[in-house]
């Protein structure tokens, strides 16, 4: 122990530099350790739906398969049309905040029933 502190005395800034750097090695290998155990959840950082996504962004965006959105908007398999939450609303003659709830809660729950 003694050899610890007279090598602090020695050399201060050496010494703090390396407890820094340590402590930040530790921080970043328990951040890597939650995220390869799946201690975060699978869709905490997925973002709100808003009217300006595609399906297909939202379907990536959340990590879901593309046929949960596609079932979720009742939109037919293979449609290739590039729309946004925002016009499929206006074409059902609602607001695109209601629909992107709907599809929300949807995914949370087909997300929630997954093992």
């Amino acid at each position: 122990m003694s050899h610890l502190r007279a090598g602090f005395r020695r050399h201060p800034v050496l010494s703090t530099l390396f407890v820094l750097a340590l402590l930040a090695a530790l921080i970043f290998a328990a951040r890597t350790a939650r995220d390869a155990m799946g201690w975060d959840q699978r869709f905490a950082h997925a973002p709100e739906v808003a009217g300006w996504m595609t399906p297909r962004y939202v379907a990536r965006s959340w990590q879901v398969p593309p046929e949960v959105v596609q079932d979720a908007l009742g939109l037919d398999p293979g449609d290739g049309r590039r729309t946004t939450i925002a016009e499929l609303a206006a074409e059902r003659g609602q607001p695109a905040a209601t629909l992107a709830d709907a599809l929300e809660r949807d995914l949370s729950a087909w997300i929630e029933a997954q093992p």
